[in-house]
């Protein structure tokens, strides 16, 4: 008999890969609520008309802005296709950051938007404004299957907590459970139910919570990294309290509030030994950031 390979997720935290800096990049969030079964390509792959996918897809590539599914936990029958569906749109910048809510029984309605405008922080009016943080759990095991086979569990313990939702891929399978807070854009991995509730409930009172975070979706990988080395040294956990800009290859600047100011040294580099970064996938050594550096 063969022994079961483990999965991408096993190996990551047997390894100890770390988790700063390992979010996805956005500047906004584009949450469709799409009931049923979701395939690997969510926007592409499920009930959701895929020329529409498709061109969601188009329209937002290279302006910032993320668009995912997203469907409440449980059972995932589907609706009438003209049924209303809640739809969350979420700016991440700090001191600018909003979420706003709507629902639309025509999501082709989306198109409409300006999407070079809400990356830049510019709802026009859109929906109305949603003062409760929204935690998005990758669920999408037709992707990888750590991601149904770990947050499943999750989302059993989380109960029924309208602020969760189930989400297609949030980048980082290996890292499962994975979530995003909204609208600050922060990620964690390797999530348990005691985490998922602190980072809400800290979210709720515009604070962040560290244990399993990956860092800001506003920042470049460096820039995660950085920034939450800053938030260790010294504690700060005010969600807008810390602003980070990149001075240099591997170097960044990040500055409080408070007119206080650390230059932080970064190293990117691969780890090893290989491992997949999905489960399927072949080995191949994943991208990392270390801090090497940080001074006032």
């Amino acid at each position: 008999m063969h022994a079961t390979a483990p999965t991408c997720s096993a190996l990551s935290a047997q390894l100890a890969e770390p988790l700063p800096g390992t979010a996805a990049p956005a500047a906004a969030w584009l949450c469709l609520e799409q009931p049923g079964p979701w395939g690997r390509e969510g926007l592409t792959d499920s009930h959701l008309d895929p020329e529409l996918g498709r061109e969601l897809t188009r329209r937002t590539e290279g302006t910032g802005v993320r668009v995912q599914l997203i469907r409440r936990p449980g059972r995932h029958a589907d609706t009438e296709p003209a049924a209303p569906r809640e739809v969350l749109l979420a700016h991440t910048g700090p001191g600018a950051g909003w979420l706003r809510r709507s629902s639309t029984r025509k999501p082709g309605e989306l198109l409409d938007l300006d999407f070079s405008r809400i990356a830049a922080g510019e709802h026009d009016g859109w929906g109305y404004a949603d003062a409760d943080p929204r935690l998005l759990v990758c669920t999408n095991g037709r992707r990888d299957r750590c991601c149904a086979l770990l947050a499943r569990p999750l989302l059993d313990e989380l109960g029924d907590d309208d602020r969760v939702w189930e989400s297609t891929h949030t980048g980082g399978h290996r890292f499962a459970p994975a979530g995003v807070l909204l609208p600050s854009g922060y990620a964690y991995g390797r999530l348990d139910a005691d985490t998922a509730i602190r980072a809400l409930d800290g979210a709720a009172d515009r604070t962040v919570e560290l244990t399993g975070c990956r860092g800001r979706s506003s920042w470049p990988a460096g820039g995660q990294a950085a920034e939450l080395a800053v938030r260790e040294r010294t504690g700060e956990r005010g969600i807008d309290a810390l602003r980070v800009r990149a001075t240099g290859p591997e170097r960044f600047t990040v500055e409080h509030t408070d007119g206080r100011r650390w230059r932080v040294s970064v190293r990117e580099h691969r780890l090893e030994p290989p491992r997949p970064n999905s489960c399927g996938k072949d080995p191949a050594l994943p991208e990392a950031v270390s801090v090497t550096a940080v001074t006032a």
